[in-house]
């Protein structure tokens, strides 16, 4: 990676957290400035706006979670045992700080979606791929025979997202981990009745 490619992935990471817990529209240029320690001159040497830094600092967010889930479930033998690692990770997602500010998707979806619509696109597109792979892992539980049949995949999914979504909005709100953990033991009910 070159110096040019190093500054610019540098501002990415300082910048993610950032945005994910001030917003868009909360975040500063001087905030960028402060958190890189570069000038806005570095920044925008390396960025064409703005957008282009919040659009990066989201990928980055999203690929760091990705990456979280992936990791844990290719420890695990069964479709079953891969889909329990959501409930696992939201136990303690808003405590234990893996992503600053909490959920990505969430966050950026909420504010995104009357605002900005080129960032909600992408936080549409991180939505559904996230989607279509727990679509697929029941799909293949449900090849594998772990999983009953007569189950919507696709369905199914989009209602683990909005239980892990909300356990994430309660926590954040309630800035408590106790009402997560509530949350996320149903959505093991859920998984295991699968």
């Amino acid at each position: 990676m070159g110096k040019a490619e190093q500054t610019r992935q540098f501002i990415i990471e300082k910048s993610a957290p950032i945005f994910n817990k001030l917003g868009y529209a909360g975040t500063s240029l001087t905030d960028l400035i402060q958190a890189t320690g570069l000038t806005k001159g570095s920044i925008y040497g390396n960025f064409e706006n703005k957008d282009e830094v919040a659009l990066e600092a989201f990928r980055y967010n999203v690929r760091k979670m990705s990456h979280r889930f992936k990791s844990e479930m290719d420890e695990k033998n069964s479709y079953r045992q891969k889909l329990l690692v959501y409930a696992d990770i939201y136990d303690c997602f808003y405590s234990d700080g893996f992503i600053e500010g909490g959920c990505p998707i969430l966050n950026t979806s909420i504010e995104a979606d009357d605002t900005n619509p080129v960032l909600k696109l992408h936080v549409k597109k991180a939505f559904l791929n996230w989607k279509n792979t727990i679509a697929g892992l029941i799909e293949e539980g449900q090849k594998r025979g772990e999983f009953k049949a007569v189950h919507n995949a696709e369905e199914t999914a989009f209602i683990i997202l909005a239980i892990i979504e909300g356990a994430v909005m309660i926590a954040k709100l309630m800035d408590d981990d106790r009402h997560t953990k509530s949350v996320t033991g149903h959505l093991r009910i859920l998984i295991n009745s699968l």
